[in-house]
This record gives structure tokens, C-alpha cells and sequence, in this order.
């Protein structure tokens, strides 16, 4: 499967509909028999994936697509802007199990330029439940608060925010009682913040995370 075809189609979303969806299944089966007669019982057999991806729901970003790896390499998690809180119990859940007892070796935050929940965060209006979440990211706005009101150019602003976002995501990441019971016992584990953008397809990898709890806070750490 590492030379199959990527087929794109992009904006137009009027041939999607249910009976579509059972169709593609059958010609993805059909495909990746060919490329490979054992490829389901291979994946039948368990997962071992070495990267646990952890963002955001929008459907212009699928993790598998846009770093070109196959079904079993990528474990994932997608929530509304890609926010990590150590409060969120699914995602804590998920991340317990990749470290615990997949063995990632590489836990990424990815955000995304244009994010609409980073836009709807930055603003003043009410959406109704999606506010409470969203809430979090209000506080990293608040926090840099300082440094963006230097930035003038509003998509400047925009996307330096969504950087934060993912920052802050990967600060609260290192700070789990998972990443660092993982560190304490001299698990190979390393974080990450990336952000994907839209208009051109690439990833930018923002050089922030940590492989050990030496960079973190004496009050963030557990003996």
C-alpha cells in the first residue's frame, strides 16, 4: 500500500452521498487487495502504530492523507480545535492507552491555519454549548494577549493564535500524569506541536514539546 494513488476532490462534495460511502468501501477493498491479498488479516492481527496524532476534527485534515501513511501506522484523536485539557477524559483515555499499551514513541499536537474554533475563541459572539469548550482557548488567547496585540495584520493575528493553540495543547500534554509516569520510567516518549496548512498542504513542525520533564516546573511534577 505505500504507492497507492491518492485521489483528490476538493470542494465539490455533491457526488457524496450514503450509498457513496458503502460504494468507496467496496473499491478500497478491492484496491488494497490488489496491491496486497493479506493486507486485512495482516491488520486483523493488531496495531502497533509508533505516533498517537492528536487534532482537530475538521474534515480538511486527515492525519493519514496528509502525511501519506497507511491504515495501522497513525493512532488518532480529533476534537473541536484540536484543545487538550486535563479534564477531558476521552482524550485522556486515548492517550493512556497509545502510551501505556501501544508504546507511541511520538505524541502530536496538530493545529491548523483557519481553525474555525481558534476564530470563533478570538471573538465575543455566543454559539451555545460549543462556548464551554471553546473557553479554553479564550484563556490561551488571554494569555498572550500581550504579544498579539502587537500584530496589526488580522491573519497574522489569526494564525499566530492557532500556533498558541497547539503550544499551550503540547504544555498541557507534557504536564499529564500519563506523559510523565511514561518519562519516570524511562519510556521513550517524544511531544510535538505542528501546525497544517490549508493552503498549501505542508505542515510546519514548531519546534516545541519535550522528550523529559527536565524543562517543566518543579509544582507540574510527580515523584
Amino acid at each position: 500500500m505505500d504507492n497507492q494513488p491518492i485521489h483528490l476532490s476538493i470542494h465539490d462534495t455533491s457526488h457524496i452521498t450514503y450509498e457513496s460511502l458503502l460504494e468507496g468501501n467496496q473499491k478500497f477493498v478491492e484496491e488494497a487487495l490488489q496491491e496486497d491479498p493479506q493486507f486485512f488479516q495482516k491488520l486483523a492481527n493488531g496495531q502497533k502504530p509508533p505516533v498517537l496524532w492528536i487534532g482537530c476534527a475538521d474534515s480538511r485534515v486527515p492525519a493519514d492523507r496528509i502525511t501519506r501513511t497507511n491504515p495501522g501506522e497513525i493512532f488518532v484523536h480529533r476534537n473541536i480545535a484540536n484543545v487538550v485539557v486535563h479534564t477531558d477524559l476521552n482524550l485522556l483515555s486515548v492517550l493512556d492507552y497509545a502510551v501505556n499499551v501501544l508504546k507511541v514513541k511520538h505524541v502530536i499536537v496538530v493545529g491548523h491555519y483557519g481553525c474555525g474554533g481558534v476564530q470563533a475563541a478570538m471573538g465575543n459572539q455566543q454559539f451555545g454549548l460549543i462556548d464551554n469548550w471553546l473557553r479554553v482557548i479564550k484563556d490561551v488567547y488571554n494569555k498572550y494577549s500581550t504579544d498579539l496585540s502587537e500584530i496589526t495584520d488580522p491573519k497574522e493575528k489569526f494564525d499566530k493564535m492557532v500556533e498558541y493553540n497547539v503550544i499551550e495543547g503540547v504544555n498541557n500534554l507534557c504536564k499529564t500524569t500519563i506523559v510523565q509516569g511514561a518519562w519516570a520510567k524511562g519510556q521513550e516518549l517524544h511531544v510535538h506541536g505542528w501546525v497544517y496548512a490549508l493552503d498549501t498542504g505542508l505542515i510546519k513542525d514548531l519546534k516545541v514539546g519535550a522528550s523529559d520533564s527536565s524543562a517543566m516546573g518543579d509544582v507540574y511534577k510527580f515523584v
